[in-house]
């Protein structure tokens, strides 16, 4: 096996063209104004477009390049285990459009991918999830009867192709994968074909809802919309307190090839063992790559290093043939009570629309939104309105634990991070980084290069003011409150926040 201690850009990067889109330099008037190019932002804006409405796409970084260019890619309607709680909490009505509005989203999917001939390496495949504990078979068995009641082809199974034993698992036939990179930048491309319009290295820094909405950036450019979308995963505005109902949940990556005839034949994923999924996709000659993910934490805290080392001793314990070739990580987002927020921004919001909290399935459910959102600016009816509303009030109250239970962590956060002991700055090696104090009582975020030169900026985060944290693999500050990334230097990799660490002297 290989041994690659640094983290690596993804697979899916580096295997896909690199299309670029300018910034946005002058004003522009549009029908409705999209906040981010992933899937969930491309799906809403090539709807709209093929809808009629003229669009633009306003993305900080690259497309496709952020959370939904790191995913895993599974496309599939069977979200680990959700159909018997949903049951449960939103009766079997709504569990039944959950999994009807999840399913269409892969067809949708498979059509798009044949109507526009794209070479995403489309598979079909079951999903699978399993658990190794005998202890939760009882668990399994009541999604699998779950999952077949809301409309599923589920199945409750003892075998799986995976190279090891399982207690059982739930089987969902017909389901699939892809390249998501290869996918978005053709749905992109036929996007820009139809009229639509896509700027990059735009950030947005402020929405005014008038009648139009109103976007200033960061180019100092202005666009005036009638609806505007927020769809960059975490939103940068909250109109509705969604922050308090959103945890942010980061995941590793390790993935390289194997023999083509080791391929499990499947998704797998399980909740047990700090969560491990697995899939393979295709490759070189007769090789597959294997793609590996789990050990999920809140950015910001514990030893990623610790993190990707057991990750990667599980990949090579239960594949021994795997060669490891890249490791990088992504960062998914909860909402406390289940199911993803889809809709008008806030209570009083006339043309301001969310999409968020897909809680690690953001392929099913960014395709989803797109239809859904389209629907509701276009003045269509929806089935699933109602159940991905962000303005939902009882499904919240329902599950009040999760939410008081996500608060506390932030509130520890808040104040705990700032009680904590500062090491001296002398301490501190080649390629790491520490919150140190300064003057006494301002803290900095300083990170010292492997030429030994010091980096510092404030560690405060500039989305709500929590301390930030250094993550040593990826060499990035985070915000373990609401999931914001920024580099060494404090320039932001990742929202909410919109405005880089301040420069500090140390």
């Amino acid at each position: 096996m290989s041994d690659k201690p640094q983290v690596s850009s993804s697979y899916w990067l580096e295997t896909a063209p690199d299309g670029r889109h300018p910034a946005l330099t002058e004003d522009l008037d549009v029908d409705v104004a999209v906040i981010g190019a992933g899937i969930a932002g491309l799906s809403t804006a090539w709807e709209l477009t093929r809808a009629g409405r003229s669009v633009a796409v306003l993305e900080a970084g690259r497309v496709a390049a952020g959370v939904t260019g790191h995913t895993t890619a599974k496309v599939t309607a069977l979200h680990t285990l959700v159909y018997d709680k949903l049951r449960r909490t939103r009766g079997p009505e709504g569990a039944r459009l959950y999994a009807r509005s999840q399913s269409e989203a892969i067809e949708r999917a498979a059509g798009i991918v044949e109507e526009l001939g794209i070479d995403c390496e489309w598979e079909t495949r079951s999903a699978y999830t399993y658990a190794c504990d005998a202890g939760r078979l009882e668990e399994l068995r009541a999604e699998a009867r779950a999952a077949a009641e809301a409309g599923l082809p589920a199945s409750f199974v003892t075998e799986t192709g995976l190279p090891f034993p399982v207690a059982g698992a739930v089987r969902v036939t017909g389901q699939a994968q892809f390249h998501p990179r290869k996918y978005l930048l053709a749905v992109a491309a036929d996007l820009v074909e139809r009229g639509g319009r896509i700027f990059e290295d735009t950030t947005v820094l402020g929405l005014d809802e008038g009648e139009p909405c109103r976007l200033s950036t960061t180019t100092g450019a202005t666009v005036r919309a009638r609806d505007v979308v927020v769809a960059t995963h975490y939103p940068i505005f909250d109109r509705a307190l969604l922050f308090a109902r959103l945890a942010p949940r980061r995941e590793l990556v390790v993935a390289g090839t194997i023999p083509a005839d080791q391929d499990p034949d499947g998704m797998f994923i399980t909740p047990d063992e700090g969560i491990r999924s697995v899939r393979t996709a295709p490759y070189e000659g007769d090789r597959r790559l294997l793609v590996v993910t789990g050990e999920h934490f809140t950015p910001g805290t514990g030893d990623t290093r610790a993190r990707f080392e057991r990750l990667t001793a599980w990949a090579t314990e239960h594949f021994p043939d795997l060669d490891v070739t890249h490791r990088w990580a992504t960062q998914d987002i909860d909402p406390t009570d289940t199911v993803p927020m889809v809709g008008p921004l806030h209570p009083g919001a006339r043309h301001a629309y969310v999409a968020t909290g897909f809680g690690g399935w953001g392929m099913t459910g960014g395709i989803m939104a797109g239809s859904l959102l389209t629907a509701q600016i276009t003045g269509e009816e929806s089935e699933w309105s109602g159940l991905y509303d962000p303005r939902r009030l009882k499904p919240a109250v329902r599950e009040a634990p999760a939410f008081l239970k996500t608060q506390a962590k932030v509130a520890g956060h808040f104040v705990g991070d700032r009680l904590r002991p500062a090491p001296p700055v002398e301490s501190l090696p080649p390629g790491e980084g520490a919150v140190v104090r300064a003057d006494g009582h301002h803290r900095l975020a300083v990170y010292r290069d492997d030429d030994g030169n010091l980096h510092s900026v404030s560690a405060r985060c500039t989305h709500l003011g929590c301390l930030v944290a250094f993550n040593s693999a990826e060499r990035a500050w985070e915000c373990p409150c609401h999931g914001s990334r920024f580099d060494t230097d404090g320039k932001v990799i990742q929202g909410p926040a919109t405005q880089p660490l301040e420069q500090r002297d140390i």
